[in-house]
């Protein structure tokens, strides 16, 4: 793990009006033409005179009016529905996504069916309302929610990320870039692989690693020849995934040197690229003289998905180290091997709260119900750090049966907790999870409203 960095913001105040310019323009392209359709109705002739006269503003871009005529009318008043969308819009245009909500309510009232489109826009301001907040942890959430998108849409936001300030938000925005940016975008990839800090490098090489473009090979050849330690490695995975299989041996080689960093890269990279000559070497790491090199084994087994490295890692679920163990129990659910429900249990009762997580994320992807009622269990312990832990290995683990334990979660006492239950729903929960998520963009923690947001809009796309 990296040491914690004091970046400097200085130079960064002649990016601002680039950066303002950037956000104007994708909050400018929230709403579609179907979605501006909806608001106009044909029946226009006839209808009420705020209501026209708000159709009227709303289309000659008078957000301010359209506003001005909503909060005019009686609140105990039925106002029409044309007339509330166009305010939600309206709000949403003007960048104010608690206000915009405030009046979604009053369109959509609680157990009425969503307007997923309308519900998407809102969403997304949520998320892009933050990305420029002072506070760090809140940018880094809006980044992390971009990121999680992965949509066309917020490339211009993911592009303007790799200026933030904070090294957390430029590597959320490089990986976000990665998942989302069409090959006329990856010239800003590139510039990041200049960034001084290598978790923004390293977040760049995956990046474009996974883009698979022949045209990389120059670029990534030089790379190699001089970049040393971890990010040598990641050039390496790059280039192993454009065909140079010959890297592969110089990265099978790198999780033998002296350094320990290098050696956990290599692993991390060989679990992902999966090519079954790297097997022989993950299994050995496992008995590593250093505890993290172990657990980065146990965790790139678990991705590398062989089923013949579950021994080796029912072996590590008695390591000495609690990480270790917690790790492998993880990692041991991927494989969907039954003989590993036993170990696992006995893992559930390990005296280290993180290790039954762990373990208890094993048991949910290999579909034990009783694997439900250890997670609520853990999701009541005192320290907040094993409750956030809990949500994201019921997150991890993708089983629906766990929503209740997230929906606890969603109202812990502590933000952590609520953060991250808030992602979880967004990969586990599908469209049951909309009401938890709605509650929670009124959560008193930015950061958390906006990972609710981030959710809403995954699920919010989702296929009915």
């Amino acid at each position: 793990m990296m040491p914690p960095v004091n970046v400097s913001t200085s130079g960064t105040e002649q990016l601002l009006p680039l950066r303002a310019i950037t956000l104007c323009v994708f909050v400018a392209s929230f709403s579609s033409p179907t979605l501006l359709q909806s608001a106009e109705p044909g029946a226009a002739p006839n209808a009420p005179e705020p209501q026209r006269d708000a159709r009227v503003a709303f289309q000659k871009g008078q957000y301010d009016q359209v506003i001005r005529l909503l909060e005019a009318a009686p609140p105990d008043s039925k106002q029409p529905r044309e007339l509330l969308k166009v305010g939600v819009l309206s709000y949403v245009r003007l960048g104010q996504p608690e206000s915009a909500f405030t009046v979604y309510t009053r369109l959509i009232p609680p157990g009425s069916p969503d307007d997923l489109t309308l519900l998407r826009e809102l969403a997304l301001v949520f998320i892009t309302s933050r990305v420029r907040d002072p506070q760090e942890h809140s940018r880094i959430a809006a980044y992390t929610a971009l990121a999680e998108i992965g949509s066309r849409d917020v490339v211009p936001l993911l592009a303007d990320g790799l200026l933030d300030s904070s090294v957390l938000v430029r590597a959320q925005a490089a990986e976000g870039l990665g998942r989302s940016a069409p090959e006329a975008d990856w010239t800003a990839l590139k510039r990041a692989l200049e960034d001084p800090f290598p978790a923004v490098r390293i977040a760049a090489l995956n990046a474009l690693g996974e883009r698979r473009d022949p045209a990389l090979q120059e670029l990534l050849t030089r790379m190699a020849r001089s970049e040393e330690g971890a990010i040598h490695v990641f050039v390496l995975a790059a280039l192993v995934k454009l065909g140079q299989t010959d890297a592969l041996a110089e990265i099978m080689s790198a999780a033998t040197l002296p350094d320990a960093d290098t050696r956990m890269a290599a692993l991390g990279v060989l679990g992902r690229l999966k090519h079954p000559p790297s097997l022989t070497v993950l299994r050995q790491s496992l008995y590593d003289p250093n505890p993290d090199v172990r657990a980065f084994a146990a965790g790139a087994l678990g991705e590398f998905g062989q089923a013949g490295a579950a021994t080796a890692l029912v072996r590590a679920l008695e390591d000495e180290n609690p990480r270790v163990r917690g790790t492998a129990a993880a990692s041991l659910g991927r494989f969907r091997v039954a003989y590993t429900r036993p170990p696992l249990w006995q893992a559930a009762r390990d005296p280290i709260p993180l290790v039954r997580v762990g373990a208890v994320e094993g048991l949910l992807r290999l579909g034990e119900r009783d694997a439900v009622l250890a997670a609520a269990d853990l999701a009541r312990h005192s320290d907040p750090s094993v409750r956030s832990a809990t949500a994201l290995a019921v997150g991890s683990a993708g089983n629906r049966k766990a929503l209740p334990v997230l929906e606890t979660l969603i109202q812990d006492q502590q933000p952590q907790p609520r953060l991250m239950a808030s992602r979880a729903l967004g990969k586990v929960g599908g469209r049951a999870a909309i009401p938890l998520l709605k509650h929670a963009l009124q959560d008193s923690d930015p950061a958390v409203r906006v990972a609710a947001a981030g959710s809403l809009a995954q699920v919010s796309s989702l296929p009915r």
